[in-house]
């Protein structure tokens, strides 16, 4: 089968920095007609917060952080002139690149994948001889991405919710269409089933269910506020089901984001375990973007299916963590946690074919499936010890290869590879 092959790193990207709205940042007229619409982050005294809101279409309402809303010139100018209020720019959200073409992807949709099991799942399984995968049963894992095609043959009777973060409804259920294709590569690596008559692909744990939460626009783009919302309600989900729940998110940002990073520690506080990628801005130290730099997100780092110093190789892509605090085996902020497959990853893809794409995007699922095939095979865990476990198994295999990879915790692939055995 033809398949493009995307090599070029594929994380989702949030565009850099939260800048505070002052005067001075409107003072030419030409800025201030720049753009009809303005998404917001209000923060306003409790004792005129209800009065304030009301004035306003609330999108997020994050408590004492603040409300988000998108606002106009005049509404944006009327909150300028309030000193009892501040006002923070909402961080718009992109894609980084293009993982494929359109004409490229209709020519696939009706291809047959090359193998059922991809390199990374063999790898990751540990078993070039594995033709389909087991495990997950009873654990949730919530792809908060670019959505997900749920009706792909691969992924049939998987979705157990779908909902969309990014409407002008802040919250649309049972709607998560995925136009751009990543969201269903991702959730393709981390539960896809092989289809109905096993010829598909298979993910890391098939029998996992799958939350597939739209936080990026049919354009690859979105705001923060809208992914800040969507981990928290899987925390609030996970508590009302009862559910063991891993988020895979997919994406990440140079510059830490408030609202993002409190809903990441009120998820780990409910249980909750985060993985994301480790970011496409390597090889050089310190790039490691957020939310994976996070200390309570397993960051993760991407590998080539190309064997150096005995191990796989970390590739020159995938973003490095600190220097300065390898070899401590203790994660802290903007530490690599642990490596996975990430180059020459092939998927489910969102018209019902497969696609071929890298990135440490691509990495991330492998080790959220991991976790869900674990955390189903002993649900005594909690969300800390499943973490621990996945350090413990990447230390077993220890990655030599690439660009700041070395013996023991290093800042280009972390613990190392967790396996399943």
């Amino acid at each position: 089968m033809k398949k493009r092959k995307a090599i070029a790193a594929t994380l989702l990207s949030i565009t850099m920095g939260l800048s505070v709205f002052s005067a001075g940042a409107f003072a030419k007229e030409a800025d201030v007609k720049e753009k009809d619409s303005y998404r917001v982050l209000i923060q306003a005294p409790s004792t005129s917060k209800a009065s304030i809101q009301s004035q306003y279409n609330v999108r997020w309402d994050f408590g004492k952080e603040g409300f988000t809303a998108n606002v106009d010139v005049k509404q944006l100018q009327s909150l300028q002139s309030n000193k009892d209020i501040k006002i923070e720019q909402v961080n718009e959200i992109k894609l980084e690149s293009s993982t494929t073409d359109a004409a490229t992807a209709k020519a696939e949709i009706s291809a047959v994948p090359s193998t059922p099991t991809p390199w990374g799942i063999k790898s990751i399984y540990n078993d070039n001889t594995v033709t389909k995968t087991t495990g997950g049963s009873g654990i949730k894992v919530a792809v908060l991405d670019t959505g997900v095609y749920t009706g792909h043959l691969d992924l049939a009777g998987a979705s157990e919710q779908c909902k969309d973060f990014t409407q002008s409804n802040p919250l649309v259920n049972g709607s998560c269409t995925d136009r751009q294709g990543h969201g269903t590569h991702v959730a393709g690596t981390v539960l896809a089933n092989g289809g109905s008559n096993g010829q598909g692909v298979y993910g890391v744990a098939p029998q996992a269910k799958l939350w597939a939460y739209k936080v990026l626009g049919d354009n690859g783009s979105g705001y923060s506020d809208d992914i800040a919302a969507a981990i928290r309600h899987v925390a609030d989900e996970a508590s009302r089901t009862g559910s063991k729940v891993v988020i895979n998110m997919s994406l990440g940002s140079s510059v830490k984001d408030s609202l993002i990073a409190s809903a990441v520690d009120y998820a780990y506080g409910k249980g909750v375990l985060i993985v994301a990628a480790a970011g496409n801005s390597g090889y050089g130290s310190n790039t490691i973007g957020y939310p994976g730099a996070l200390i309570n997100a397993v960051a993760v780092a991407a590998l080539e299916n190309v064997q150096e110093n005995g191990t796989y190789r970390v590739a020159n892509y995938s973003s490095r963590g600190n220097p300065s605090t390898a070899g401590d085996y203790l994660i802290q902020e903007r530490d690599i946690e642990v490596s996975a497959p990430g180059s020459n990853v092939e998927s489910t893809w969102y018209n019902g074919g497969y696609n071929t794409i890298s990135g440490t995007s691509m990495a991330t699922p492998h080790v959220a499936g991991l976790a869900a095939k674990l955390w189903a095979s002993n649900s005594s865990l909690t969300n800390r010890s499943l973490r621990t476990e996945l350090q413990n198994r990447a230390k077993t295999y220890d990655i030599k290869g690439g660009y700041g990879a070395g013996t023991g915790d290093d800042y280009a692939s972390g613990f190392g590879y967790p396996r399943v055995k």
